[in-house]
């Protein structure tokens, strides 16, 4: 009983802190901020986290693991999709949830992805890790259609993966920077265009 009221409380400071970070940033919030929202006191704060920054690193960890399982379902082939119409829907709920709330929510990859990597290695190192999991999703599903024989492509899966990474990241950094779907609306299409090639 002990265990899992710790396991609840660690799991509500990080779901606070997540949902702060989100609005202010991790250097825009505060650690009172976050405690005084949670509701707990410093010293059970420092239980679970021996700082500021090792909460940052947890809190990434526990985002893209979560990330991580929704992405297994989105690339997973329980769907009976095609591998390409996979990836192309990935692309499609960023621009689908740019369009329904405006601003880009719910995802720390692209709010702290510029603004931690200098301020701590830990916390950069945990995204970086996070990012890999992303791209290894995407290289196995480009793979998945190569050998279906259904589209052309002559990059290497991994190398398109982190392409199409970053393509998807740099279009929600401009999103947001510039409070318009059409950077992501422009990745889309390349992205359609991009699996229309069929094989000759």
């Amino acid at each position: 009983m002990i265990k899992h009221a710790e396991r609840d409380t660690r799991e509500h400071i990080l779901n606070t802190g997540e949902q702060l970070c989100l609005k202010k940033g991790f250097t825009g919030m505060g650690l009172s901020e976050l405690l005084k929202t949670a509701g707990v006191p410093k010293g059970s704060f420092y239980h679970y986290f021996p700082s500021k920054e090792a909460f940052g690193v947890s809190m990434l960890e526990r985002y893209y693991a979560q990330y991580d399982n929704r992405l297994a379902t989105l690339f997973g082939c329980d769907c009976g999709d095609a591998p390409e119409v996979r990836v192309i829907r990935w692309f499609e709920n960023a621009v689908e949830q740019f369009r329904q709330q405006t601003h880009i929510t719910g995802c720390l990859a692209v709010k702290l992805s510029a603004e931690v990597c200098d301020l701590s290695e830990a916390m950069r190192a945990s995204m970086e890790a996070g990012s890999c999991k992303v791209q290894e999703h995407l290289a196995r599903t480009i793979e998945q259609a190569k050998q279906s024989g259904a589209v052309s492509l002559h990059t290497e899966s991994y190398a398109l993966a982190q392409v199409l990474y970053s393509l998807w990241l740099g279009a929600n950094l401009q999103a947001k920077t510039g409070r318009s779907v059409a950077p992501l609306e422009n990745a889309l299409a390349h992205v359609k265009q991009l699996f229309a090639n069929k094989p000759d």
